[in-house]
């Protein structure tokens, strides 16, 4: 074993006592290629996390904060958000036509020419740590082992708050060459401790080998393997292996006043209220981002969080409108904070609450690349800097939640009973609306837009397609995706088939005002588990069923004693039949390109339309509304 130039005797013994092949030559080979200085391989020991913690603020990749177990970590000034320009899917030149415009691909032989080349010594001077972890419950059917080769403790410590440990499951694999494995490096570093080579920042995705190779980058998005990069190959062994990875959290439903959980999943482009919404007052989560989806034997379909953490958007996290989490961010304990403004050890970012006062200078972002940050402070093109990046984060497990569900952890998962579908929409769909059916559903998770936010680099305030709220991590031609998910609703019986549903939390009046309140939405999904138990009606409409008036305004006046108002009502849940049909006319575009479609989403796009076309001739106009389909 060549391991010897890098690794303690005792470390050499962790990895053999693996009885893997395949880890042991992983490991030789990058290191061989990114020379670290050394190395050091971390079990599932207490010893070994508390290690990696130390070395986090040793080397400066985090600070301590006032609060207890509170740290801070700071990201590039040019690597704020996941990098999709530079993040490619590794495709033999024979099949790169197959993939559909949405892929960024690149012949992976010329791909792994260029990221080798560029790895090559990018971890020299550093320390290597080699991690494992499990994507899911360990002991599990849903179990994926994971290989994690960083020199970034910042990214190993993040690992372990997102992450079950691993090491242990690596002993139980039936099969020692069934993981993923990745590789990544911040290349070398400038005196602010940040990534120097942002030009030469690759994030490329190999299916053959079920890797991803990652390089001058820290930013978690672009840097943690084992969250939307795993992501990518888990749709990959999913689709090729008949069940489900997606973008979606896990919460249970709990109605006031009824002893039942109902567990719902939901996918929503990121900062479009996905994790407020597992987060709903009331109810519990079991996940905020990535769930496995399988049929068990009995034919139910199951669901878990392949995460024990959360990694989220923090801006406007505050204690009227996500008082978990503010709780949990301002209570001692494991947390990092990433790319907020820090003064005198405490962080402060955009939305955190009214009564907060906001220091005029401090630490924040910008302070790696343009020094300290203070009020009114611009950029080189002459916009005013923020004092907390829009797209900064928090880390924290999901434990230290007081509504931690206690299924977080069954290896068995949770019975799914819905799925829920959103994204930005200001001037078309209504709050929230039922599918006809399985096939209607995977037709309106497909046809998903969303405008552009902060959390990917770029524009904002761009409508973007965004189908189930994963186009960013598809790395099969699309029309393959879509046709898993009708075959997987095929394999489930009716009575056990979850319900698919449609929500809206950004639709505005003619003033540009939003008519939801951010905590409304938990209005929308108790009517949608009253469905489920059949316990109230609907009105079917050409876009599906809507609720009853008289539903929500028990539901407004028991949840929140608030009077829900006809006015409102009639003009959330119109059917604004003119903006469906354009947004018909968008979709059909979009799909008409791809290749392999299912015939099944056409026969849903045509069916639609059609309803759309005849009751705007029905009833002469193109805005309907909803009492009009009572009579």
């Amino acid at each position: 074993m060549a391991l010897e130039k890098w690794l303690s005797e005792k470390d050499i013994k962790k990895l053999e006592a693996l009885n893997n092949p395949k880890v042991i030559q992983v490991v030789e080979e990058f290191f061989s290629l990114c020379k670290p200085e050394k190395g050091v391989v971390i079990d599932d020991s207490d010893e070994d996390i508390e290690y990696v913690r130390k070395l986090a603020l040793d080397l400066g990749e985090e600070k301590p904060l006032h609060l207890d177990g509170h740290t801070i970590h700071f990201d590039s000034y040019y690597d704020q958000a996941r990098d999709k320009a530079n993040t490619r899917l590794l495709v033999p030149a024979e099949k790169k036509d197959e993939y559909g415009k949405h892929i960024n691909t690149i012949d992976r032989d010329e791909g792994l020419k260029e990221i080798l080349s560029i790895m090559d010594g990018c971890m020299e001077g550093k320390l290597a740590i080699v991690r494992f972890f499990c994507l899911g419950p360990t002991n599990s059917d849903f179990s994926i082992s994971a290989l994690q080769i960083t020199d970034s403790a910042y990214v190993a410590h993040s690992e372990d708050i997102l992450y079950r440990t691993g090491y242990e499951q690596f002993k139980r694999l039936k099969d020692p060459n069934d993981f993923f494995y990745f590789i990544h490096s911040a290349g070398p570093l400038t005196e602010k401790n940040v990534t120097k080579n942002i030009d030469k920042r690759r994030i490329y995705i190999d299916l053959e080998e079920n890797r991803v190779l990652s390089v001058n980058n820290q930013y978690a998005g672009n840097s943690l393997g084992l969250k939307k990069l795993a992501l990518r190959l888990a749709i990959n062994k999913a689709i090729n292996e008949g069940w489900l990875t997606e973008h979606m959290f896990i919460s249970a439903v709990i109605p006031p006043k009824k002893n039942r959980k109902t567990y719902f999943l939901g996918a929503f482009p990121s900062a479009c209220g996905k994790t407020s919404t597992a987060m709903i007052p009331g109810n519990s989560i079991v996940g905020d981002d990535i769930a496995y989806l399988r049929i068990n034997k009995d034919g139910e379909v199951r669901a878990v969080n392949i995460e024990s953490g959360i990694f989220g958007i923090i801006r406007d996290v505050n204690p009227r409108d996500d008082p978990e989490i503010f709780k949990a961010l301002t209570t001692p304990g494991e947390t990092i904070f990433s790319n907020v403004l820090v003064k005198d050890g405490k962080p402060y970012w955009l939305g955190m609450g009214n009564d907060i006062e906001v220091p005029k200078k401090g630490t924040n972002w910008t302070s790696s690349l343009l020094g300290e940050w203070e009020e009114g402070k611009k950029d080189e093109e002459g916009n005013e800097l923020k004092f907390s990046h829009p797209n900064a984060r928090y880390t924290i497990r999901i434990e230290d939640l007081e509504n931690c569900d206690e299924a977080l952890n069954n290896p068995e998962g949770v019975k799914v009973s819905a799925i829920i579908y959103g994204g930005r929409d200001s001037d078309t769909s209504v709050p929230v609306y039922e599918s006809f059916n399985w096939n209607h559903g995977v037709f309106i998770g497909a046809s998903v837009e969303s405008e552009t936010t902060a959390a990917t680099l770029g524009k904002a305030g761009v409508r973007k397609h965004q189908p189930m709220a994963n186009l960013d991590f598809i790395v099969v031609p699309l029309g393959k995706y879509l046709k898993a998910h009708y075959e997987f609703g095929k394999k489930v019986e009716d009575d056990k088939r979850p319900k698919i549903f449609s929500t809206n939390y950004f639709l505005k009046d003619e003033n540009n005002r939003y008519y939801d309140e951010i905590l409304d939405k938990k209005i929308w999904l108790l009517w949608a588990e009253s469905r489920v138990h059949n316990e109230c009606g609907a009105i079917e409409t050409p876009i599906g069923y809507i609720p009853k008036y008289e539903d929500l305004v028990k539901l407004f006046k028991e949840v929140f004693n608030v009077d829900y108002s006809k006015e409102r009502y009639e003009a959330e849940f119109s059917i604004r039949v003119d903006k469906f049909l354009e947004k018909l006319d968008r979709i059909e575009a979009i799909f008409k390109e791809e290749k392999m479609m299912p015939e099944e989403f056409f026969i849903e796009l045509n069916n639609q339309r059609k309803r759309l076309l005849e009751a705007k001739e029905k009833h002469k106009t193109g805005i309907i509304s909803p009492f009009t389909f009572l009579n």
